[in-house]
């Protein structure tokens, strides 16, 4: 090999090993009893949300595939039928995906959702969560975890890879247990 093989072959490497630690940092999930990374995202009422903006509540922050598809229909449903309880727990669903804001007034006003979904289509906040997979010919969407946020922004309870259907009853459930 020649030099300009060698040093073409260690750039790559480089490169490689930089894209990887990149890789790494963004997949990594924010742990129980650290604060919740706070951002600002928009709506399907296009109007601005801060995490902050939940201070003195409970979230429960949930990241989800894309708009109109079936898991991520059921798991709107079933949050939205469990609405109420959480309400009275002090608590606010608030769904992220990648799908842009249009999109988010499509599915709630197909589907009949109230709560929150905010759109974060430059993904930076899947990837501050932990929260990306790739999905085939999409690409990069999130994946479906959740994080139940006390009212002080501490991480109380995660749920990584959950199955949508029982997912709003096993929420509850951990929710119930940490308000004792």
């Amino acid at each position: 090999m020649n030099t300009r093989t060698i040093l073409s072959l260690a750039l790559a490497v480089t490169l490689l090993l930089v894209t990887a630690g990149t890789a790494a940092r963004a997949a990594e999930v924010p742990t129980v009893g650290s604060p919740a990374p706070d951002f600002t995202l928009k709506s399907q009422e296009n109007k601005t949300v801060n995490l902050h903006d939940f201070k003195g509540k409970w979230v429960v922050l949930y990241f989800y595939p894309k708009d109109m598809t079936p898991g991520c229909t059921i798991e709107a449903h079933n949050f939205q039928a469990d609405q109420d309880k959480y309400t009275k727990m002090n608590a606010a669903i608030v769904g992220v995906s990648v799908d842009p804001v249009d999109s988010h007034v499509e599915f709630c006003t197909k589907e009949n959702l109230t709560f929150k979904l905010l759109s974060d289509a430059d993904h930076k906040v899947v990837n501050m969560y932990g929260s990306t997979q790739t999905m085939g010919k999409i690409g990069e969407v999130a994946a479906r975890n959740t994080f139940i946020v006390d009212p002080k922004g501490v991480i109380r309870k995660e749920f990584i890879k959950v199955d949508p259907t029982p997912h709003s009853k096993e929420v509850l459930a951990a929710l119930a247990d940490l308000q004792k």
